[in-house]
């Protein structure tokens, strides 16, 4: 459940279903396998082209296995894509079977990565019973995502500017945690910068207690709702890290031909 990286390597956050990002943040930062990718969640839900956008996902990690890379978000979970489209999606195309195919598949993909034994990467962030990241090994897969615990927490939890270290997370589920929880636990473990995603910040990326933790979000208009941009952070392999923006004026118009519009014979399977 935790995937230990070496840089170079490009780290995208979450991508909702809006493929044509996707395909602008490759343009920019380079296909695989000339770029490393690292995603930190949340592929699925709330966008036009969810299908499309896991099944490219998958299909670089089927082909580059060594240089492309997934971790689990909190939509990657048959409790939350039930109720925000990706199960409406796969029933209204293909079947319901396909989406059972994906819930299996998603209860099997890692939940954090660490580069260089130096930047801990996950989709949410630190939970009161995570003291060490070598911990997450302790996760048996396949999983689905609990109500409350450690893997809970990894996927849900939130940075928060409180001086409590830890209060009940607005979201119903899990944690928010304040600059001194990470500050400790970069100094514990010597880690010099946390990774996350599962918010929407206005810049695409945002720091947090000191430059120890930033939150990169990966899709630019969030939903059509929100004026935010998406960002790409680039890990160098001296773990300098920059960030390339992207604005959603920037995004060229791409021709997507998908299946959505296709009436399947047999939906109900």
């Amino acid at each position: 459940m935790l995937l230990e990286l070496v840089p170079p390597i490009n780290i995208l956050g979450d991508i909702h279903g809006q493929f044509k990002d996707l395909l602008y943040h490759f343009e920019c930062g380079g296909y695989p396998p000339k770029s490393n990718y690292l995603f930190l969640g949340d592929y699925v839900d709330r966008g036009s082209f969810s299908i499309a956008t896991i099944c490219l996902l998958l299909a670089f990690k089927i082909k580059f296995p060594e240089n492309f890379f997934l971790l689990r978000g909190n939509h990657e979970c048959k409790s939350i894509n039930k109720i925000y489209g990706f199960y409406d999606s796969c029933k209204r195309v293909y079947s319901i079977k396909l989406w059972q195919q994906f819930t299996n598949m998603f209860n099997m993909i890692p939940i954090s990565a660490i580069i260089d034994d130096k930047i801990l990467c996950m989709h949410g962030g630190l939970s009161p019973e995570l003291d060490k990241p070598k911990q997450i090994l302790t996760i048996e897969r396949p999983t689905d995502i609990p109500d409350t615990g450690m893997l809970c927490d990894i996927l849900w939890s939130d940075p928060k500017g409180t001086e409590e270290m830890w209060e009940e997370n607005e979201r119903g589920v899990s944690f928010t945690f304040n600059y001194e929880v990470v500050e400790k636990f970069c100094e514990k473990n010597e880690i010099d910068l946390i990774c996350r995603g599962h918010l929407v910040v206005d810049d695409g990326y945002e720091f947090f207690a000191n430059r120890k933790l930033v939150t990169i979000f990966s899709a630019p208009n969030y939903c059509g709702m929100f004026e935010n941009d998406g960002c790409l952070m680039k890990v160098g392999a001296d773990l300098t890290c920059s960030f390339m923006i992207l604005k959603p004026k920037q995004i060229p118009s791409y021709k997507i031909c998908l299946m959505s519009s296709v009436e399947i014979s047999n939906p109900k399977s």
